[in-house]
């Protein structure tokens, strides 16, 4: 597991399994030629994106940003399409740290897609329960009402088995909350309608997820948008005020799908990585 402490915060990645999507629908219309130059992909043009929490723990308080993709929640074909090799050891990893699920305080799901909240029921027997039993769980209530009421498109994403067993633990919001001081949810849209990031501000340095609207690196440019974003040009204004702010801060950028980087600063310009925080363990390919 990597960390990232600054003064009385610290930031911890927990293993919440990995999957492996078409390196074209990740980049849209940037051509491969493009995109290939900044992120590695494998035979089936496949890039591998990790879907791994993050554990913020201050004040007393064990915050987690999204929840992997759980165990044993895809069948064999789901796990073939989405290239999923490896599933969450995410209680495992509490352990390590001396803490089990029923220490996490509040959850915070940046929207409701399968790879972001599979992780957040899990079975016992035969039923689907809470994994994070004692959470308060937020996102926002656009994505609440749509991940309960998908389209035609969206239903492909926004599976009842993640939404059901916890609605009782759910608290939404609208354009804005601050779960702890300092530590706020930022409705944005986009990616899904009711995307939203998470920034934290705290011993004088500055944090952002960027969740889905800059899942990797290579994605720093407010063009280089995603093929499964909804509504893209919110998507690109989004990232333009978010980007453009964090840079000015001097932000850490954190990641939850990045196959490299856990974290880093750029330079005010975003040409230059200035600090990182890198995945112990990098793919072979």
């Amino acid at each position: 597991m990597e960390h990232l402490k600054v003064g009385d915060l610290t930031l911890t990645w927990l293993n919440g399994g990995v999957t492996h999507m078409d390196g074209g629908a990740m980049f849209g219309v940037v051509p491969k030629p493009l995109w290939s130059r900044t992120y590695p992909h494998n035979e089936q043009n496949q890039i591998e994106l990790r879907t791994d929490p993050i554990l913020i723990q201050v004040d007393g308080k064990n915050i987690l940003i999204e929840t992997g993709i759980g165990n044993g929640k895809f069948s064999d074909k789901q796990k073939r399409n989405y290239g999923i090799t490896e599933e969450a050891s995410l209680i495992e990893n509490l352990s390590q740290l001396g803490l089990t699920t029923k220490d996490i305080d509040f959850v915070l799901m940046t929207h409701m897609h399968f790879d972001h909240a599979s992780g957040i029921a899990k079975w016992e027997k035969e039923e689907l329960v809470p994994t994070f039993e004692n959470a308060t769980i937020y996102t926002s209530e656009v994505e609440w009402n749509e991940c309960k009421n998908p389209n035609i498109r969206s239903r492909n994403t926004y599976w009842e088995q993640n939404w059901k067993p916890i609605e009782h633990q759910v608290s939404t919001f609208k354009e804005m909350v601050e779960v702890v001081p300092g530590i706020e949810m930022h409705h944005t849209g986009g990616h899904s309608d009711g995307h939203s990031i998470v920034t934290i501000s705290r011993n004088d340095e500055y944090f952002i997820h960027m969740a889905d609207l800059m899942p990797t690196h290579a994605h720093q440019n407010s063009l280089w948008v995603l093929a499964y974003d909804d509504y893209p040009l919110d998507s690109i204004f989004a990232k333009e005020k978010w980007v453009k702010l964090g840079l000015e801060k001097q932000a850490w950028f954190i990641f939850y799908h990045d196959y490299k980087y856990r974290a880093l600063k750029w330079d005010q310009a975003g040409r230059e990585i200035v600090q990182e925080v890198l995945r112990s363990e990098l793919p072979t390919t």
